[in-house]
């Protein structure tokens, strides 16, 4: 465990994110003068101690405000033959924005030198990196002006700063062709899996448990629907110099879970219930994220076609099979090329796939015959994810079940993701990172021109209100100077006894805001 001990009530998010990042296999707590967090620390084996004292200009020689970073190493770990470091930095506590960047710089040079490693990202830590240099090219900023920040705010490396360029001006002609401000999109949670990764961390549920209530899950999901559709969809809204439009729904998002897990008569009531209650004829995309290989079926493909559903997804997440049985994905590497020819012989022309480097006991060796395998079958899109071990995930807490397990990602492995992509016509188009990232790298999403996943840009550059039903999802209400969130439930059984205050927690909002 690495000890942080910070004497000012904030920045916890920061400072966790960014000591995690050069220490990934350790435990990072946080301490603070309002939450000493005495019982997690109590009793634990401490490899390093980190000192975080933010000094007042009265209390300086200086007379400025300060920042002071101390670090100790106190048991074997893996950083170089640093027993004891420190650095100060100068700052401005009047002004939080700066005060954090002189932190975090502060704090990676301390860590910088402690371990003698640098991070790909450098400083960052937030999961929206491309917000960086989209903000300071809609102010006007050039390319190089954008680099030079970039670099010597944030100590980004010259790859990253590249693919950050690349996405923001990808993210930027597409949105270009929207009217993303009036416009809103949907999100249907369908939290139903065969199985749960052990990866995983999704609002799911195993269906065998719950298969005699996915209807009157539909029932719930309906009200929501209704709701939408005469409260929000199609509302007048104020588009500026005192014009007056409709809103108008741009993507529509079916995830999980697995949605493919309802049976061919469910999935055909939820897209009839969403075409009944919604004004679909403007909608750029629709997505139903297939998900598992061994829930897809020609049936169910035959109602996504008959609904004219425009993208759709099939995620392998490994084409090794002794990965698979390991993560505990039950379905077979011959499933997903079956599901996938299948889908092409039915038509469907904008596929993607979802692949994770870092999974337990793979080499780069297993990556790369992994992305052969997936080059043969040619999708539209690959979307390709570092491995991010979240606290719910059996990973994280059947630890002794992975125990000793080779789990890595690496820059060569990072770079040969990104050859095979071009080499198969796809580009990168968005991209985000997530807490505890294997490598500290980043989830890429990689399309061929024209088969880009608009409500992946939409939903993470946050310039559009995402309605989000279904238990577990969250709506975005997404205004000029601000982002209101409305969460649901999670548990299945509280959502449907309580959909109809989900439904008010939206009314709530909506009228709050001036949207009803």
């Amino acid at each position: 465990m690495i000890i942080v001990n910070n004497n000012r009530n904030d920045f916890e998010y920061d400072i966790h994110s960014l000591v995690k990042a050069f220490f990934p296999p350790e435990d990072v707590v946080v301490a603070t003068p309002e939450n000493p967090r005495t019982e997690q620390i109590a009793g634990k084996d401490v490899s390093a101690k980190i000192d975080i004292a933010f000094q007042e200009a009265s209390e300086t020689v200086a007379g400025a405000d300060s920042i002071r970073c101390s670090f100790e190493k106190v048991h074997d770990i893996e950083c170089g033959n640093a027993e004891m470091q420190s650095r100060e930095a100068s700052a401005l506590f009047s002004d939080r924005r700066a005060t954090k960047d002189a932190l975090k710089q502060c704090l990676y040079h301390l860590l910088e030198e402690a371990t003698g490693q640098k991070l790909p990202w450098g400083s960052l830590t937030g999961i929206r990196p491309a917000k960086i240099p989209m903000k300071m090219m809609e102010e006007g900023h050039s390319d190089d002006e954008i680099r030079v920040h970039m670099k010597e705010t944030y100590f980004t490396s010259d790859p990253k700063i590249d693919l950050c360029m690349t996405v923001a001006k990808k993210e930027r002609e597409i949105l270009d062709r929207l009217d993303a401000k009036n416009g809103y999109s949907l999100y249907v949670g369908i939290p139903f899996c065969p199985t749960t990764c052990a990866y995983c961390s999704f609002t799911s549920y195993p269906l065998a448990k719950w298969a005699d209530r996915v209807d009157e899950y539909l029932d719930a999901l309906e009200k929501e629907i209704r709701f939408t559709g005469e409260h929000f969809d199609g509302a007048i809204v104020n588009t500026g110099n005192g014009e007056a439009g409709k809103r108008h729904l741009d993507t529509v998002y079916i995830g999980g879970g697995t949605p493919t897990t309802l049976l061919p008569y469910q999935m055909d009531r939820l897209l009839t219930m969403l075409e009944t209650h919604l004004d679909l004829t403007g909608v750029h995309e629709f997505t139903v994220e297939g998900g598992r290989p061994d829930s897809i079926t020609r049936e169910k493909l035959e109602v996504l076609r008959a609904h004219q559903i425009s993208r759709i997804s099939i995620n392998p997440q490994t084409m090794q099979q002794k990965t698979l049985d390991l993560i505990g994905r039950r379905h077979t590497v011959e499933q997903t090329k079956e599901s996938f020819l299948l889908a092409r012989e039915m038509g469907f022309t904008n596929i993607n796939m979802d692949l994770i480097v870092g999974l337990p006991e793979e080499t780069i060796a297993d990556v790369e015959d992994t992305l052969k395998q997936i080059e043969e079958l040619g999708p539209d899109n690959l979307t390709i994810h570092s491995l991010a071990i979240k606290r719910a995930a059996r990973l994280k807490m059947q630890q002794e079940d992975f125990s000793g397990m080779h789990m890595e990602n690496t820059w060569e492995t990072i770079a040969l993701t990104a050859a095979y992509c071009k080499k198969m016509g796809l580009d990168p188009y968005y991209m985000y990172r997530q807490k505890n990232m294997a490598g500290n790298f980043e989830n890429v999403g990689y399309a061929r021109p024209g088969c880009e996943g608009l409500y992946n840009i939409l939903i993470m550059e946050e310039k559009q209100t995402i309605m989000a039903l279904g238990a577990g999802a969250i709506t975005k209400f997404v205004l000029d100077t601000k982002i209101e969130r409305v969460e649901n439930v999670k548990d299945i059984t509280n959502y449907l006894e309580r959909t109809d205050e989900m439904i008010e927690r939206k009314r709530s909002k909506m009228d709050e805001l001036g949207l009803i």
